[in-house]
Parts: structure tokens; C-alpha cells; sequence
């Protein structure tokens, strides 16, 4: 090697070199500069939390206490510390207490909506239509009819909801409270769901029929909002008619002794603050309540628009479950 191509050798080397290192009191790395800058500030700003105590047991809580990792927060955004008016810690993250209310179950069980015209007439004929095969493929096995009514019936507050939040982004304008009151009715269905989940698990071919349902469901009922929004609630009115008859049945068979009476669940009874010796027929009584909340809610935001009104004009019942 010659002397010319030594130097561009050494001088390659050093360039590389001085991309990797610099000289400071010894070989330092510079890749991460700005870790070395602000490894200080960093340290002293981060926050390391351990998860909020869910679970009332301390004795499985302290076997945990060695598996928990460490959550590391730049934010300094600690998990709430909730408890129960009795001092126990609240073990649920799904809902808080101030979510919780008693169900008001001085409900007309046997109310209904006539239909009136011809829109009222479809809706309540293709409720009729997509009731009866249900009835025959679940019969008596009312907790797996249940949790299949629920993951529909959690769809069109959803979607409504998601509808016309989207409408006021674009009108600028109030929604008269009814994004939330849809959204509330949408969260309530989703705990009826979380509830049935505690003392029923579903079989595989109920679990791929949810899947089938809700997927054709949703496209469906979010096209029939965007065409006629009154149309859309009318057919919730009467589907949520059909769930009050379904858990009546439920009830029915449950006073009969043809079905367990369960112990409620440790969710119900926190969620709809329940006494502790309450039992299956309670947590379908104050659901059946719900359903005929819902009832009564969409018939009304359906009544609205019949009679040329938008839901805006009307503040909605907003906590009316």
C-alpha cells in the first residue's frame, strides 16, 4: 500500500471514528445525546407507580405484589385510589361508583307502541321477522339468549350516539344531550352483557353467531340511521319491547323453579347497588327495568322526529336507564 492510500485510509477511519466517539476525559459514546443530556432531568421527572389495588383479598394481593411490574409514568399520571362507602377498596375499572344508581322498576311491563303508519308498521314487522328464529334456536336457554340479545342491543346507542356527534361537529351546533343519553344507553347494555358473562359461558357456535349477528347488525342499523334516523329509533323501541317480554319469560321461569336461582353476581350487585344476598331473579328484574328505559327512549326520540322536530329541541333523559 502505498503512501497516498494509507492516508485516505487513516483519514476514512477517523471520520467514522469521530461519528461513534468523542473525546472527554475518556472514550464516551454520542449515539444517544440526548439520552446524556437529559438522563437527569429524565430521572427526576419520571414517576413509577404500582397499579391501583382491584382486588379485595390481601392475601392473593400480597402473593402479586412479587409479579407486578413496575409502571413507569413521564406524565405523572397516578391511577385514582377508589374505595366503597365501607372502606373496601373498589375492585372494578370497567365502571366507577358514581356510575352505579338503584333501577327503578316501576315499569309498565306490557307497554306498547301501536304502530300508527306505515313506518311504524315495517318497523315493528321486521322485529317480528328476526324474533322468531331466535325463539327457536335458543328455546328455554334463556342465559345464552340473553347474552345474545345484549351484544345487539349495545349497537344502535353506539352507533347513534357516534352519528350524531358527527352531526353536531358539522352543524356547530348543541346535540340537546342526546349523544350522551344514546352513549348512556349503549354503556348500560354493554354491563347487562358483562353481567350474563359471570354466570354463563357461551359455547363456541353461540360465540361465532354473535360474531355474524352483530357484524351484519351494525352495517345495517348504521345505513338505516343515516337514511331516516326515526325509522331507525322506532325499530329499536320495538326491539327493546321484545327484550322486556324476553326477561319476563326469564322471570317466569325462574319463579317456576325451571331454571336456577342463582346468586348475583359480584358486579350486579355493585353495579346496580343490589343488598349482598341478592339473587338471579333480582339482577333480571332491575335488567328488564333497563330494557323498558330503552323502550321508552327511543319510542320518545322516534315521536320527536315524527312529528317534524329534531332530537336537539328536546332535552334528552339523560341517567333515564
Amino acid at each position: 500500500m502505498n503512501r497516498s492510500a494509507a492516508v485516505k485510509m487513516s483519514g476514512l477511519l477517523m471520520r467514522q471514528l469521530r461519528g461513534e466517539f468523542s473525546l472527554r476525559g475518556g472514550i464516551v459514546q454520542v449515539r444517544h445525546w440526548s439520552n446524556l443530556n437529559t438522563s437527569n432531568t429524565t430521572k427526576e421527572g419520571q414517576k413509577t407507580y404500582q397499579p391501583s389495588h382491584t382486588v379485595a383479598d390481601e392475601t392473593s394481593d400480597n402473593s402479586d405484589k412479587s409479579k407486578a411490574k413496575a409502571i413507569v409514568s413521564y406524565w405523572g399520571v397516578d391511577p385514582p385510589k377508589i374505595s366503597k362507602q365501607d372502606g373496601t377498596p373498589w375492585k372494578w375499572n370497567c365502571f366507577r361508583p358514581w356510575e352505579t344508581y338503584s333501577a327503578d322498576i316501576s315499569i309498565d311491563v306490557k307497554k306498547h307502541h301501536l304502530p300508527a303508519n306505515f313506518m311504524d308498521k315495517f318497523a315493528y314487522w321486521t322485529v317480528q321477522s328476526l324474533k322468531f328464529p331466535t325463539y327457536l334456536f335458543f328455546q328455554r336457554r334463556h342465559m345464552c339468549h340473553a347474552m345474545l340479545l345484549e351484544t345487539v342491543a349495545a349497537v344502535p346507542g353506539m352507533v347513534g350516539g357516534m352519528l350524531l356527534h358527527c352531526k353536531s361537529l358539522r352543524r356547530f351546533e348543541h346535540s340537546g344531550g342526546w349523544i350522551k343519553a344514546l352513549l348512556e344507553e349503549a354503556e348500560n347494555e354493554r354491563m347487562h352483557l358483562m353481567t350474563f358473562i359471570e354466570l354463563s359461558n357461551p359455547k363456541w357456535y353461540e360465540r361465532a353467531l354473535v360474531f355474524a349477528v352483530q357484524g351484519v347488525f351494525v352495517n345495517v342499523y348504521f345505513l338505516a340511521y343515516l337514511a331516516s334516523p326515526k325509522l331507525a329509533h322506532r325499530i329499536v323501541g320495538y326491539l327493546e319491547e321484545e327484550a322486556v317480554n324476553s326477561y319476563t319469560e326469564f322471570l317466569i321461569d325462574i319463579e317456576k323453579g325451571l331454571f336456577e336461582n342463582l346468586p348475583a353476581p359480584a358486579i350486579a350487585i355493585d353495579y346496580w347497588r343490589l343488598p349482598a344476598d341478592s339473587t338471579l331473579k333480582d339482577v333480571v328484574t332491575v335488567i328488564r327495568a333497563d330494557e323498558a328505559h330503552h323502550r321508552d327512549l327511543n319510542h320518545f326520540a322516534s315521536d320527536i322526529q315524527c312529528q317534524g322536530h329534531e332530537l336537539k329541541d328536546y332535552p334528552a333523559p339523560i341517567g333515564y336507564h
